[in-house]
C-alpha cells in the first residue's frame, strides 16, 4: 500500500485514494464481523457505514502523510568500473589464436583476459610480454612488433620469428621465440605492457612512403599498410619486402589483398632464392637493395619527395641507409627499427657528439624503489648492470637502447651515454641499459 502511495506525487490525489482504499477495507471487514453477530441487519448496515466513513477519515490523513520523497531507493550491487582503454603496466592476455604463416614465423592473437577495451596504437609500434620459461632465473622480456592494425582493436596480433643459434657463435637459439612456438598455445596467459615505440608512420601526411622489409621485419610495414588504407587511401604507398621464397615468406596473400581497393598501394616482392612453385608469387629475384628501389621509384618521383622505413636485419638496414644517403634521401626522412645494434652509420651522415666524457668516475646510486644504495664506479658497467649487481630485477629485453622496455624516471641527479641510444626516452626518463651516472648522485625510480 505504501509503495502505491508513494508513486503519487499529487498530495489530494494521494488522500484521496488513501481514503477508498481505508474505506473499502473498513467497510468490508466490518460488514463481516457484524454479520456473524445477532444484530439486526438494519443495524449492520448502519454501523458498516459509520465504519467505512471512518476508514476514509483515517486513510485521508495517512494518504496525505506519506512522503514520497523520503523512501530510498533499494539498494543495487555496485557496478565494477569499466576497464579503461589504457593500461600502465602488466595487463593478463589470452592467446585466442595461434597461425603459422611461414616455416619461421607464427602469429599469436592475443585479447585481454579482463575482456575490457584495448586501446588503439600507431602503426609501426611494438608490444612487450613476460615469458615464464623454465630453467630460467627469472621472467623474459622481449618485445614485439604489432603486426596488424585497427582503429578499434579487440585484440593485439604478434608474429614471430622462431630465431635459431647464430651461426659460427657458441650462441643458443632464441629463448623467447622458441618458447613462443613450441610451449604458447591457444588459452596460455601473456602479461603484456601497452604498446610502445617510436618507429610509427604519420598516416595523416601525403607524401609517399615506402615501406622497405625482409624476413620478419614486414611485420610493422603490415600494421603501416593497413593503416594507411583504412584512414588515408590517397596516400601513394610503396610496399617492398625481400624473402628467400614462398616457404619463406609470411603474409604474402594478405599484403596483395590491399592493392585492389587501394590504387595508390604498389607491393613489389623479391625473392633471392625462388622455388618452381613460387611462379607467379613473386615480383623479381635478387636482394631488395637501393638499385630495385631507384629502378621502381625514379620514374614516379624524386628521391627526396618521399619518406623510407626500414625494418629488417642490421646489415640490410644499414646498406639501405648508405644506398638512401648517396641518392639524396635526406636523414631525416628516412626511418627504421632494429632490436639490435646496427652494424654502422651511415656513411655520410653527420656524427652525433656522444656524452662519454660526461661520466663521473664515481657516483652514488640510489634505487627508490627497493631502498637500495650502492657506489657505483666505472668498472661496473651500465646503470642496469649495476642494478642487477645489487640484487635488482629491472626489466630489459634489447640492452641496446633499442626498445625503451629498460626506460625509467631519474629522480635526481643525470646520466650520460657511451654512445647516443636508438630509442628515445621520455622526458625526465633514462635507458638504463646503455646508460651511466653522470653526477655524483643518481635516483632511479627503480
Amino acid at each position: 500500500m505504501v509503495d502505491i502511495l508513494e508513486r503519487i506525487h499529487n498530495p489530494l490525489a494521494r488522500s484521496a485514494t488513501a481514503a477508498v482504499v481505508g474505506a473499502s477495507a473498513t467497510t468490508i471487514i466490518a460488514g463481516g464481523l457484524l454479520g456473524l453477530s445477532l444484530l439486526d441487519n438494519r443495524l449492520v448496515n448502519k454501523f458498516s457505514i459509520y465504519a467505512g466513513a471512518a476508514g476514509a477519515g483515517v486513510g485521508a490523513l495517512f494518504g496525505a502523510a506519506v512522503n514520497p520523497t523520503t523512501r530510498k531507493a533499494p539498494k543495487t550491487a555496485a557496478k565494477s568500473p569499466k576497464q579503461k582503454e589504457g593500461w600502465t603496466d602488466w595487463r593478463d592476455f589470452v592467446v585466442a589464436r595461434k597461425v603459422t604463416e611461414s616455416n619461421e614465423i607464427t602469429s599469436f592473437y592475443l585479447k585481454p583476459q579482463d575482456s575490457g577495451a584495448l586501446p588503439s596504437f600507431q602503426p609501426g609500434q611494438f608490444l612487450t610480454i613476460k615469458l615464464d620459461v623454465p630453467d630460467q632465473p627469472r621472467p623474459v622480456i622481449r618485445t614485439y612488433s604489432l603486426s596488424d592494425y585497427s582503429v578499434s582493436p579487440d585484440y593485439y596480433r604478434l608474429s614471430i620469428k622462431r630465431e635459431g643459434a647464430p651461426k659460427n657463435q657458441d650462441v643458443p637459439p632464441g629463448i623467447a621465440s622458441n618458447f613462443m612456438h613450441d610451449q604458447i598455445h591457444e588459452g596460455a596467459i601473456i602479461p603484456c605492457k601497452p604498446p610502445a615505440g617510436k618507429f610509427v608512420l604519420d598516416v595523416q601526411r601525403d607524401r609517399p612512403a615506402v615501406l622497405i622489409s625482409n624476413g620478419v621485419g614486414i611485420t610493422p610495414m603490415i600494421s603501416m599498410a593497413k593503416a594507411v588504407a583504412v584512414t588515408n587511401p590517397n596516400r601513394p604507398i610503396w610496399f617492398l619486402h625481400g624473402a628467400r621464397n614462398g616457404d619463406f615468406h609470411a603474409f604474402r596473400e594478405a599484403l596483395l589483398a590491399i592493392a585492389p581497393n587501394n590504387p595508390n598501394f604498389t607491393v613489389h616482392y623479391r625473392y633471392s632464392r625462388p622455388r618452381p612453385d613460387d611462379d607467379g608469387g613473386y615480383h623479381s629475384t635478387g636482394y631488395v637493395d637501393v638499385d630495385l628501389v631507384k629502378s621502381l621509384l625514379t620514374p614516379r618521383f624524386m628521391a627526396s619527395d618521399a619518406e623510407y622505413f626500414l625494418c629488417g636485419s642490421p646489415s640490410f638496414m644499414d646498406s639501405l641507409r648508405d644506398g638512401l644517403a648517396e641518392w639524396g634521401v635526406p636523414r631525416e626522412q628516412v626511418y627504421f627499427e632494429s632490436f639490435a645494434k646496427p652494424v654502422s652509420q651511415a656513411k655520410t651522415a653527420p656524427a652525433v657528439a656522444t656524452e662519454t666524457d660526461g661520466v663521473v668516475e664515481t657516483a652514488e646510486v640510489v634505487f627508490a624503489q627497493s631502498g637500495k644504495t650502492a657506489q657505483w664506479s666505472a668498472d661496473d658497467g651500465t646503470l642496469l648492470e649495476f642494478a642487477e649487481a645489487q640484487g635488482l630485477s629491472p626489466d630489459f629485453s634489447c640492452r641496446a637502447g633499442i626498445c625503451l622496455t629498460c626506460m625509467c624516471r631519474v629522480k635526481e641527479g643525470e646520466v650520460a651515454y657511451e654512445e647516443p641510444p636508438s630509442g628515445t626516452p621520455d622526458d625526465g626518463h633514462a635507458l638504463i641499459c646503455v646508460a651511466k651516472p653522470r653526477a655524483g648522485r643518481v635516483v632511479l625510480d627503480v
